[in-house]
């Protein structure tokens, strides 16, 4: 499988990436089923860290289920190569139609914990999301445009604030500020 090999050749950035890598391991390797919703118990999923051309700013969306600001992303509903995953649910949740690739490579990888929710009516069981980050560049003044079904705001938010506007704090303190850290030493 593809996607094992990129997982396997990830290089993590610190202990949380080292442990959550050997996690995804194990769990392509137990289940055939990692890649749907099929897999109630957790599969994967991808999310994009866009930022505009000076990466001054980062494009997020206000998710109605997790009720905080976040970065956009989705599940793979089958589909291996998540960075295809991570570009069609950016251009989905923002309306944004042009998008730069600035590494085909993971950026991040991160395990998140996902309560138990309704979602088109229908209860879905506490489970886990096996993200895999790739990092975007959209021009900021690109037209955008709310996905009502999912979120009900889209904005640019300066990279300083980043982590003062969500609400989901493990994310913001484990994701969200590592992701930056990491950008920063991009230069």
């Amino acid at each position: 499988m593809e996607l094992r090999d990129k997982i396997e050749k990830y290089q993590p950035y610190n202990e949380q990436e080292e442990k959550d890598k050997q996690t995804m391991l194990k769990y392509i390797d137990t289940f055939d089923d990692v890649l749907t919703r099929n897999n109630e118990f957790g599969h994967f999923t991808a999310s994009s860290w866009v930022v505009n051309k000076e990466k001054t700013k980062v494009l997020m969306i206000y998710h109605n289920i997790y009720k905080s600001w976040a970065w956009t992303g989705g599940h793979a509903d089958g589909e291996s190569d998540l960075l295809k995953t991570a570009i069609r649910e950016l251009k989905e949740e923002t309306g944004v139609e042009n998008v730069k690739v600035l590494n085909d490579d993971i950026f991040s990888l991160e395990i998140i914990c996902v309560n138990g929710h309704v979602k088109r009516g229908k209860y879905v069981s506490s489970h886990v999301h096996l993200n895999l980050t790739y990092l975007l560049e959209v021009d900021e003044n690109e037209t955008l445009r709310v996905k009502e079904d999912e979120n009900s705001g889209v904005k640019w938010v300066n990279i300083e604030d980043v982590e003062k506007v969500p609400t989901e704090k493990w994310v913001v303190e484990n994701v969200y500020k590592k992701i930056n850290e990491k950008l920063k030493k991009m230069g």
